[in-house]
C-alpha cells in the first residue's frame, strides 16, 4: 500500500511548482500562512512547518514585520549579487584596521560593496549578525572571523544554513572544527614552533607560554610550542604556561600574581600575541623583573604594540592586510567556482628585536 504523502509535503511541492512555473518571481510576496491554512484546509503549525523547509533550502525568505518571500534568484548564482559581508571580532587600532582595508581593496576593485559588522569576540553578538545576513539573504558571500574559536560555538546551525543555500563563507584568522568552510590565517602551530626554536637558539631551555584559551589560534600556538619543545627533549612544566581568555586579557594586571607565579622560574616566555606581551612586560617591569635581563620574550603579530614600550618586542609578523587581500581573492575564487578550497595559511617568520638575550654559554 503506498505511503500516504504527509500534509507539509503537499505544500512545499506545491509552492516549488509554483515557482517552477513563473507564478510566483523571485523577490515576490507569497501567500500569508493564514491564505494558506485556508487554500489547503491544514493546521497553521503544518504551514509553518512546509515554510521552515522552504526557508532552510533558501526557496523562500521570512522577513519580520513583513512577510514571506520567494527567494533571490540570484540565490544559486552569488555572482549575481554585489554586496559581501565582511565579519570581524573588533575595530580596534591593533591589527584589524589594516586587515579589513586588505578586504575592501579587493573586493571595491572587483565591483563589490563591503558591509562590515563585528562581534566583540561574543557569541551573541555573531548570532544576532548571523541571522540578520540570512534574513536579508543579500550577500554574494561573507569574510567570517570566528568567535571564541577555541570553544564549542552554539551558531554553528547559522553556518549550516549558509552553506544549504550555496552562500560563500572564508572565515580569517581561525575555523570552527567540524565544519566545510576554508580559512586563511597565519600558520599558527609554526609561529609557536618558531618562537620556541628562536628561544632555545639564543640557549633558553625553561620556557614558559601565555596563551588565549578561547580563540582556537591560542590552542594552536600552544601546539607548536609543544612541538618544539618536544623535538628538543624538554618536558613540558604545566607550572609554567598560563591560560588567559578574553575578559582576563582586558584586565591582565589583575593578574599579575598569575603571570608572575607561572613564569619565576622561566628564563624566557612565549607570548600569544604583542597585547599580553606588552602588558606582561610592564607587569614584570613594576616588580624589578627585567626584559631582556632576567626574562626574555617573544610575541606574536609584529604590531605597533611590538615598538611602543621600553623594550622593543622580538616578534612574528601576522599578514594584516595581506592576510585580507587572499581571503577576498579567495572569496572571489569561490564565488566564480563553489568547488575551490579557498584555505590558505600563511608562514611564520621572526623579527628580531630586544627583548630577548642570548644565555651565556649557549
Amino acid at each position: 500500500m503506498e505511503k500516504k504523502q504527509a500534509k507539509y509535503m503537499e505544500l512545499v511541492n506545491w509552492i516549488q511548482g509554483q515557482i517552477a512555473a513563473k507564478k510566483f518571481l523571485p523577490g515576490q510576496k507569497m501567500y500569508s500562512e493564514n491564505q494558506l491554512k485556508e487554500m489547503f484546509h491544514v493546521s497553521r503549525q503544518t504551514v509553518r512547518h512546509a515554510i521552515g523547509v522552504l526557508e532552510e533550502e533558501g526557496v523562500l525568505v521570512r522577513r519580520r514585520g513583513s512577510g514571506t518571500y520567494v527567494g533571490d534568484i540570484g540565490m544559486g548564482n552569488p555572482e549575481n549579487r554585489t554586496r559581501i559581508s565582511v565579519v570581524t571580532t573588533y575595530v580596534d587600532s591593533y591589527i584589524f584596521p589594516k586587515t579589513i582595508q586588505g578586504i575592501e581593496n579587493v573586493l571595491s576593485e572587483s565591483g563589490y560593496s563591503v558591509q562590515i559588522a563585528f562581534t566583540n569576540n561574543h557569541v551573541s553578538r555573531e548570532k544576532t549578525i548571523l541571522e540578520d545576513i540570512i534574513e536579508r539573504d543579500e550577500v554574494a558571500g561573507i569574510i567570517m572571523e570566528t568567535t571564541k574559536s577555541g570553544l564549542p560555538n552554539p551558531n554553528l546551525e547559522l553556518y549550516g544554513k549558509l552553506l544549504k543555500r550555496r552562500i560563500p563563507v572564508i572565515f580569517i584568522n581561525s575555523y570552527y572544527p567540524g565544519l566545510p568552510i576554508p580559512h586563511v590565517s597565519l600558520d599558527d602551530r609554526a609561529a609557536g614552533a618558531k618562537a620556541v626554536k628562536y628561544l632555545l637558539e639564543r640557549g633558553h631551555r625553561k620556557i614558559g607560554g601565555v596563551f588565549k584559551m578561547d580563540d582556537g589560534q591560542g590552542h594552536m600556538r600552544y601546539a607548536g610550542y609543544l612541538d618544539a619543545m618536544q623535538e628538543a627533549g624538554i618536558e613540558m612544566d604545566d607550572s609554567s604556561v598560563v591560560w588567559l581568555d578574553t575578559e582576563m586579557m582586558q584586565h591582565l594586571g589583575e593578574y599579575r600574581h598569575l603571570l608572575m607565579g607561572r613564569l619565576k622560574n622561566c628564563t624566557a616566555a612565549v607570548c600569544y600575541n604583542d597585547q599580553i606581551a606588552f602588558e606582561a612586560v610592564s607587569i614584570l617591569n613594576s616588580v624589578d623583573i627585567r626584559v631582556p635581563e632576567d626574562i626574555s620574550i617573544v610575541s606574536i603579530d609584529d604590531s605597533e604594540l611590538a615598538m611602543l614600550g621600553d623594550v622593543a618586542l622580538t616578534s612574528i609578523p601576522h599578514p594584516k592586510d595581506k592576510l585580507g587581500e587572499k581571503a577576498a581573492h579567495n572569496l572571489l575564487k569561490m564565488i566564480r567556482n563553489p568547488a575551490y578550497d579557498g584555505t590558505f595559511e600563511f608562514g611564520a617568520e621572526i623579527v628580531e628585536r630586544e627583548s630577548v638575550r642570548t644565555v651565556r654559554g649557549a
